[in-house]
């Protein structure tokens, strides 16, 4: 990155925060400022780095967010859609299209595919959420897209397949006897480890390519029954016994497990040169497994 790197961060969750690592790691120049639902703090370090992060909350923020963005280069969305409306684009439309940025991309989720019954996806599969989250996350797409066409913005989308990292992952759910195996025949989930996303994020803006959506996931979509029971024997405990879908109460973990769904990542690694760090769930837990003491 020949090109000073300023990285304005709408959200700072996990995602993100793993990208601003794989940035240090990699020694790039950059500065980055975020948002936050808390109260401004000018004074933040993270991973070595001195960044300011400024309040945003609903139709709320600092108006220090305006001056910050059009000081960018950059910007990673991640916030997602609250209560069926994209905050960013909400408020913030007129500085994306007053402004000159090199690169904008957009989270959103694999969920927005809908039910596939176990069949494979790609790019250009039918989008039909069955969840309304997956609904959401289309129409806030659809928002991004717009502005790509109609003011060829350079934005890209990511649709990121279930995350796990070191910090949230199927083995500390063992450890805090939360893991569940559901009972459903022909159930597949793709995933994706958090740092497997930023190395996708350092790839995209290392190849820029406006307008175009990539699926961000491992190699190896599968039951969440064997993601569990692998992690159980890695770990020598019990295997979760098995529960039917209907006895969820949580809508949300319902819908969720409702869909099945097998997602391929090949424009991912064709377009944007991703050699994945982990390129099946196996490799992950490996690894979560080395860490923990």
């Amino acid at each position: 990155m020949a090109k000073e790197l300023k990285l304005f961060c709408f959200g700072f969750g996990q995602v993100a925060q793993y990208f601003v690592k794989s940035l240090v790691s990699q020694k790039c120049e950059f500065d980055f400022v975020t948002t936050t639902t808390s109260k401004t703090s000018f004074n933040k370090k993270i991973f070595g780095k001195n960044y300011k992060s400024l309040f945003f909350e609903g139709n709320d923020y600092d108006p220090d967010i305006l001056n910050e963005l059009s000081n960018s280069n950059n910007v990673l969305v991640s916030i997602p859609p609250v209560s069926d409306e994209d905050l960013v684009l909400k408020n913030f439309t007129d500085e994306f299209k007053n402004n000159k940025f090199d690169w904008i991309t957009y989270l959103s989720s694999t969920s927005v595919y809908g039910d596939k019954n176990g069949e494979w996806v790609d790019e250009n599969s039918e989008t039909l959420p069955t969840s309304s989250k997956g609904k959401a996350r289309l129409r806030s797409e659809k928002l991004w897209m717009n502005l790509y066409k109609q003011y060829q913005m350079p934005i890209r989308i990511f649709r990121l397949a279930g995350i796990y990292s070191l910090e949230h992952n199927v083995i500390n759910k063992l450890k805090n006897n939360t893991a569940r195996i559901i009972d459903k025949k022909n159930q597949f989930f793709s995933r994706i480890h958090t740092d497997d996303i930023a190395l996708a994020l350092v790839k995209s803006i290392e190849r820029p390519s406006s307008g175009e959506v990539y699926n961000i996931c491992d190699d190896y979509p599968c039951s969440n029954e064997e993601v569990t029971v692998y992690a159980a024997n890695l770990l020598k405990v019990p295997i979760p016994q098995k529960i039917k879908l209907d006895t969820i109460e949580n809508e949300m973990s319902k819908s969720f497990y409702k869909d099945s769904k097998r997602v391929k990542n090949t424009k991912m690694k064709e377009n944007l040169k991703v050699k994945l760090k982990y390129p099946t769930y196996k490799e992950g837990l490996s690894n979560i497994c080395s860490h923990l003491s």
